[in-house]
């Protein structure tokens, strides 16, 4: 009987799940080394040989490595949940948590979307709490109360950041100013001599949490414009399903409305009534005026080129780093800031 003298480690057969032990054998090194590789772990020094081995094996046998069981020996996870909204929020806010989802990644974050639809603020808290996340972005859709908030905390979850319309108790709070953008949309088409004036209210499920202060905002500006030249500004909400049957429903009793001009939410809802209108016979700035918002760059290939708001909103990377600052340093006092300085870009549909 002849013996092998093939000393290649020995790899898991069948349907085992490889371990960290066996990416150890197979690379050379101990289960540490693999540990320290594969968790990125920076204050051990590595050679990007032995780097590199552990990370062949490992990709050669399969493994990855067990997040709840790195999370038991760190204490916390390395997971940031995003409740994942269940509302047609557009194309910048899609954008926008791209934009974040990627920076998270790059600051060595796994990110998990969680559906929350009709969950209560306690429910989703404990839903949430469930997979032990080191922090929780929230876009508002859930309103947080304080209570949920510390329950998450004390489940593990080292950073709570609520990006929304108010601020929450117990997190560092992102408020997005809604209203200042139907406001300045309002004062605009005043100072333009518009005095009748419809806003959009989306009819789509979830969006109530955009519309409404946007609504507010538009009549804060009718009432503030005062006396003289422009008195008598009149604000009329204007229900609106995203389709084409509810735009063209309400096109046809436009000139029965009396409007000179609408804020038609975002841009997504000017364009779909703003041809509407069109095809209606009324003509687009003549007889009204359309402004929208969000300046998507579809807005401006339009003719007659579209009216908007400009939105600065918060970099998804701005936010990732307040995630990871508010991770490494979990005593820091929640803070509070108020996003989306809005403005006005005149085009020809005003």
């Amino acid at each position: 009987m002849s013996h092998s003298t093939d000393q290649t480690p020995e790899r898991p057969t069948g349907h085992a799940v490889p371990t960290s032990a066996d990416v150890a054998r197979l690379a050379g090194v101990s289960r540490a080394t693999v540990s320290y590789v594969l968790n990125n772990t920076s204050a051990v020094r590595i050679s990007e040989p032995t780097r590199r081995r552990v990370r062949e094996a490992a990709e050669e046998l399969g493994y990855v490595p067990h997040a709840a069981a790195r999370s038991l020996r760190a204490g916390h996870s390395r997971m940031v949940l995003l409740p994942s909204a269940h509302i047609p929020v557009g194309p910048l806010y899609s954008q926008f948590f791209n934009d974040l989802q990627w920076e998270l990644r790059r600051l060595d974050y796994t990110v998990v979307q969680y559906g929350s639809v009709g969950l209560k603020p306690d429910e989703a808290a404990r839903a949430w709490a469930e997979l032990r996340p080191v922090a929780v972005v929230s876009l508002g859709e859930v309103e947080l109360t304080e209570q949920a908030v510390e329950l998450l905390k004390r489940s593990g979850a080292r950073a709570v950041i609520t990006l929304g319309t108010q601020q929450v108790p117990g997190t560092h709070s992102l408020a997005m100013d809604q209203g200042r953008i139907g406001e300045v949309a309002t004062a605009h088409l005043i100072e333009s001599g518009r005095r009748r004036i419809g806003v959009v209210v989306p009819e789509e499920p979830g969006l109530g949490m955009f519309s409404r202060p946007r609504l507010e905002g538009a009549r804060r500006a009718a009432e503030s414009a005062g006396t003289g030249a422009a008195a008598g500004a009149t604000v009329v909400p204007l229900p609106l399903r995203y389709d084409e049957e509810s735009a063209d429903e309400l096109a046809g009793r436009w000139r029965e409305l009396g409007l000179d001009a609408v804020f038609a939410y975002n841009d997504e809802y000017a364009m779909l009534l703003m041809r509407a209108l069109q095809d209606a016979g009324i003509s687009v700035p003549e007889e009204t005026a359309v402004v929208g918002a969000d300046d998507l760059l579809l807005g401006r290939l339009l003719r007659p080129r579209l009216s908007t708001v400009h939105i600065d909103m918060v970099l998804g990377r701005e936010l990732a780093e307040l995630v990871d600052q508010a991770v490494r340093d979990a005593d820091t006092p929640p803070r509070s800031r108020r996003l989306l300085d809005s403005r006005v870009v005149r085009r020809e549909s005003s």
